[in-house]
C-alpha cells in the first residue's frame, strides 16, 4: 500500500516538473529580439537552389527581415506570403523557436525538364508537372526538350517521361534532348555516341530504353558508340540501326 501511494506521489511529482518545464521553454521574455534566421530545406540533396542569402534578400525588400525586431512584433504569416513567391519554392513554414530565432523551413521545387518549343515558350517543368518561369535560377543540368510541344502535352507526357529519367540515374546522365515531332513521336539526343535514338510514341519507354541498354552493353561497347547515325526502338523486340555513311 505504501510503495503504491509513493508511485503515486512520484508520477504527480513527474507530471508537475514537465508541465512546469515545458512552460517555462515555451515562455519567451517580453522583450525578447530575434538574433538571426535558420534556414531549413527539407529536399537536402538540391539545397543549392534556395539559400539564406535570397531569403534575407526577399524579406529585406517586403520590409519583413526580423532580425533585431521583437519576436512579439514578427508575424511569420507574412514570412511565408512573401517567400512563397519565389519561383523555386513549393511550400515554406517560419516560426520561431526557443532560442531566439526564426526558423523557415522550406520545400523546393525541383525542376526536371527545360521546354523551349516552336513558337519560343520556354520555361521548366518541375517533378509535379508544374510550370516554372525560365528565369528561375536552377543550379541543376535537366534535359532539354524542344519541338513541337503543346503545354497539355508537356505537363502530361513529357512530364512523365522526365520523371522516369530523373529516377534512373543511367539515363538521366545520358539522356541531354528530347526532339517531339509534329505527328508527337519522339527522337532522343545523348550525350555519349554520335546517333540518334528514334523513340517514337512516349509510352512503354521503359522497355524501349532497357533493351537499347542492353545494346549498349552488348553491341556498341564493340563496336563502337559512332558506329551508327540511328538507332530505332519504336518496335517491341527490335532494335533498327541505321549504318553511317
Amino acid at each position: 500500500m505504501i510503495r503504491r501511494i509513493l508511485l503515486t506521489i512520484v508520477l504527480l511529482l513527474a507530471t508537475a516538473y514537465l508541465i512546469v518545464a515545458v512552460t517555462a521553454f515555451n515562455r519567451k521574455p517580453a522583450d525578447a529580439t530575434c538574433t538571426d534566421i535558420e534556414l531549413v530545406i527539407k529536399d537536402t540533396v538540391y539545397a543549392g537552389f534556395i539559400t539564406k542569402k535570397e531569403v534575407l534578400s526577399m524579406l529585406r525588400k517586403q520590409k519583413l527581415n526580423p532580425v533585431g525586431k521583437n519576436l512579439k512584433d514578427i508575424r511569420t504569416k507574412e514570412m511565408e506570403e512573401a517567400l512563397s513567391t519565389h519561383p523555386l519554392i513549393d511550400r515554406v513554414e517560419c516560426y520561431k523557436t526557443p532560442s531566439h530565432k526564426i526558423c523557415v523551413e522550406v520545400s523546393q521545387r525541383i525542376p526536371i525538364l527545360r521546354v523551349m518549343n516552336n513558337r519560343g515558350e520556354n520555361y521548366f517543368l518541375d517533378n509535379k508537372g508544374t510550370v516554372m518561369p525560365p528565369d528561375a535560377k536552377c543550379v541543376a543540368h535537366v534535359p532539354l526538350a524542344t519541338g513541337y510541344i503543346e503545354k497539355s502535352f508537356a505537363v502530361k507526357d513529357l512530364y512523365k517521361f522526365g520523371v522516369f529519367l530523373q529516377k534512373n540515374p543511367f539515363w538521366d546522365a545520358q539522356i541531354e534532348q528530347i526532339y517531339v515531332l509534329s505527328d508527337q513521336n519522339v527522337e532522343l539526343i545523348p550525350r555519349v555516341g554520335d546517333h540518334l535514338i528514334y523513340l517514337g510514341r512516349l509510352k512503354d519507354y521503359d522497355q524501349k530504353l532497357a533493351r537499347l541498354k542492353e545494346f549498349y552493353q552488348k553491341a556498341l561497347n564493340k563496336v563502337g558508340w559512332n558506329k551508327y547515325s540511328r538507332i530505332n526502338v519504336e518496335f517491341d523486340n527490335q532494335i533498327i540501326c541505321t549504318r553511317r555513311d
